[in-house]
């Protein structure tokens, strides 16, 4: 059995056709798919936009570990610096109705215009996004 069509509104409040097929568990294949959805954006970003993870050419096992590690935490550390960024300033939307820059591109260039301008106090607060205190 195939998932129905449904309509969902876009950001900008427009609604729209939606179609996806499941012929497994048809009643969970929209959450299914939103899942698969931030899974597929997380391996754009570690990819293309912004680490660029394969250029490295590592093939030692425990060095690919440790980079991977490390590019991980830098991921969440941009997620969660552009979930909090969204809240204080919303990320343009364009004509067409998306969003100008993924919530992860937002938080990444933040946090490297911080890097970058040298100022200790933004460093600090910035990373607090990393702590559970």
């Amino acid at each position: 059995m195939l998932s129905p069509a449904s309509k969902v509104k876009n950001k900008l409040g427009v609604p729209e056709f939606q179609i996806i097929a499941s012929f497994n568990k048809p009643d969970q294949a929209q959450s299914e798919y939103k899942n698969r959805w931030q899974i597929e954006s997380a391996f754009k970003a570690l990819k293309f936009s912004g680490f660029n993870i394969e250029d490295t050419h590592l093939t030692d096992i425990d060095r690919l570990n440790k980079l991977f590690a490390l590019v991980l935490v830098a991921f969440v550390w941009a997620y969660k610096a552009g979930i909090f960024l969204q809240s204080l300033i919303p990320v343009k939307i364009k004509k067409q109705g998306r969003k100008a820059q993924s919530i992860f591109k937002y938080g990444l260039n933040y946090i490297a215009n911080i890097l970058f301008s040298n100022d200790i106090d933004n460093f600090r607060m910035c990373g607090k996004f990393l702590s559970c205190t």
